[in-house]
C-alpha cells in the first residue's frame, strides 16, 4: 500500500473517532449544565475543540447556541464535527478503491445529514440532545459499517492503529476536563454527579455501574477509564488495540522502523499499565495525563516519519 493511501485512511478513522467523541462530550455536558446550576462552563471544551482566542472564549462561553454552533456547525472552526465530518468523508472519496463501497456510502450519508437546515435547527433552537443524537446515530451505522464491510487488509490495520491512536487521546482530554473530580479531597462535595457525567461521556456508565454497584467513587472511576481491560474507551484498551495493529505492520518497512513504533507504543502502555494514582494527588494526575498525551503524540509523529513519510 502507498504510504499517501495508508495516512488517507489512517486520517480518516482519526476524524471519525474525534467526531464520535466531541459529540457524546457535547451532548452529556448540554445535558449536565441543565441539570447542575454550579456545573463547569463550556470553556473546557471550546478549549479542547475550537479555534478561539481565549478573549473569544469568554465571549461565547455564555450563550449555549453560539457554543453549540462554533463546535458542531461552523464552518469556519476547523475543529467543529462540522469538518470533521466532512474531512473524513473527503479522505474516504479519495481511498475509494481500498475501503469498501458500504463504508464510503456510510460516510456519505453522515455528510448530508449534518448538513441538514432541520438538524441545525433542532442543535441551535428546538432540542439540542436530539439533533446530536441523530448525528451519534450515523457515527454508529459508520463503525457498524466498518466492522461488518471491511475487508481485514492492510488498509484495515491502519484505519484501527487511527482509531485507537485518536481514541486514547481523547480519553486522555476528557479526564483533563474532569481532573478536579478525580481527586476526591479537593472535589469531595461535587464529585458524584461530574464522575457520573465523565462517566457518561467516556460511554462507560452503564458498565461502571455493573462493575462497581452504582458506587460513584472518584478513586474507581479513574482506574475503570484508565486500567480497565474490558472497557473500550479505557486508556489500558486502546493501548492494547494500537500494540495488537501495530504488530501487523512488522515487515511492511525497515526493521528500524518498525522497532522504533513497537518500542513508542511498548512505553506509553507499560507507562500507563503500572502507573498507580495516590489519593488526592492532583498535581500527579496533572502530570500522568500530561506525559501519556505527550507519548501518544510521539506515536503518531513516528508513524507520519517512518510509514507516511514526512521528513
Amino acid at each position: 500500500m502507498l504510504s499517501r493511501v495508508a495516512e488517507t485512511i489512517y486520517w480518516l478513522a482519526r476524524y471519525m473517532e474525534r467526531t464520535q467523541t466531541m459529540l457524546q462530550v457535547v451532548r452529556i455536558h448540554y445535558i449536565a449544565k441543565q441539570d447542575e446550576q454550579h456545573y463547569p462552563g463550556w470553556q473546557g471544551l471550546l478549549h479542547n475543540y475550537g479555534d478561539l482566542e481565549d478573549e473569544e472564549i469568554e465571549a461565547v462561553a455564555p450563550f449555549t447556541a453560539r457554543v453549540l454552533h462554533h463546535l458542531l456547525l461552523d464552518k469556519g472552526n476547523g475543529a467543529s464535527a462540522f469538518n470533521a465530518i466532512g474531512q473524513g468523508r473527503e479522505n474516504a472519496r479519495a481511498v475509494q478503491d481500498h475501503i469498501s463501497k458500504e463504508v464510503w456510502q456510510s460516510l456519505n450519508d453522515f455528510y448530508h445529514v449534518i448538513r441538514q437546515p432541520e438538524i441545525a435547527q433542532q442543535i441551535l433552537a428546538d432540542d439540542p440532545v436530539s439533533g446530536i443524537d441523530a448525528l451519534l446515530r450515523q457515527n454508529v451505522l459508520y463503525t457498524g459499517t466498518v466492522q461488518n464491510a471491511m475487508p481485514r487488509d492492510e488498509g484495515y490495520t491502519f484505519l484501527n492503529l487511527g482509531k485507537f491512536l485518536e481514541r486514547a487521546l481523547q480519553t486522555v482530554a476528557i479526564l483533563q476536563l474532569h481532573c478536579a473530580a478525580l481527586v476526591p479531597d479537593a472535589a469531595e462535595a461535587t464529585a458524584p454527579p461530574q464522575v457520573r457525567y465523565l462517566l457518561l461521556s467516556l460511554y462507560g456508565y452503564e458498565q461502571y455501574v455493573k462493575t462497581y454497584k452504582g458506587q460513584f467513587s472518584p478513586a474507581h472511576a479513574l482506574q475503570f477509564a484508565v486500567h480497565d481491560v474490558d472497557f473500550p474507551h479505557s486508556l489500558t484498551y486502546a493501548l492494547g488495540q494500537l500494540v495488537r495493529f501495530g504488530e501487523r505492520l512488522q515487515g511492511r518497512t525497515v526493521p528500524e522502523h518498525y522497532e522504533q513504533v513497537r518500542f513508542l507504543l511498548g512505553r506509553v502502555k507499560t507507562n500507563v499499565e503500572y502507573h498507580r494514582f495516590a489519593p488526592g494527588d492532583a498535581a500527579g494526575l496533572d502530570a500522568f495525563l500530561q506525559q501519556t498525551r505527550q507519548e501518544l503524540l510521539d506515536v503518531g509523529d513516528a508513524f507520519g516519519t517512518y510509514y507516511f513519510g514526512h521528513s
